[in-house]
């Protein structure tokens, strides 16, 4: 374990102020939240739209679905304590979270909100996983950050405890984000 700690700790890192870092992690939290509320329900869309961005819906949940993958195999490996591999499919988790971040940004820059047109029980059902998505997201950011923070500056124990809520809260948005692509898919 002391080897992969000098592996993985950045050293910069460990003498930052976690009182700073978790300070800096929120407020880039927030701004990325409240720019995504305002990016969906207040800025108009665009006057044109280029052809490839109909396609990005199906890019976004084929980069959560590469992330929920990656996630379960960083949670498997940390169980066989293989913390080289865990480490890997997390930063691979990472990737691909921030490319449908990207992603997702790019599609509703042009096209702004998606309505939801279904009709009877499956109303409820998809706003109940899209609000608890959307809540949840919004959570998931600083955890995110804040647990690879605390273990590339070392902080194990702390990583490992931030990590606990972190995991299935990165797994559920992951997964629930494909979710919302397949139900709303179905009814567009």
């Amino acid at each position: 374990m002391s080897d992969f700690k000098s592996q993985i700790t950045i050293d910069a890192l460990k003498d930052f102020d976690p009182k700073k870092a978790l300070y800096v992690i929120g407020v880039v939290s927030v701004i990325a939240f409240a720019f995504l509320i305002w990016l969906l329900y207040f800025k108009s869309t665009a006057d044109y739209t280029p052809e490839f961005v109909y396609s990005l819906p199906a890019v976004n949940a084929f980069f959560n679905s590469l992330a929920t993958i990656l996630i379960i195999l960083g949670f498997v490996q940390i169980k066989k304590r293989n913390f080289i591999r865990h480490m890997q499919y997390m930063l691979g988790a990472f990737v691909f979270s921030a490319f449908f971040l990207v992603s997702y940004v790019i599609y509703h820059n042009f096209v702004g909100h998606t309505p939801f047109p279904g009709e009877g029980l499956i109303r409820p059902v998809y706003f109940t996983i899209l609000i608890s998505h959307i809540i949840l997201s919004a959570g998931v950011v600083p955890l995110v950050l804040s647990s690879f923070y605390f273990a590339f500056s070392g902080k194990f124990e702390t990583h490992r405890k931030v990590s606990k809520f972190t995991f299935p809260i990165w797994l559920y948005v992951s997964i629930t984000g494909v979710m919302i692509y397949f139900i709303l898919n179905a009814y567009l």
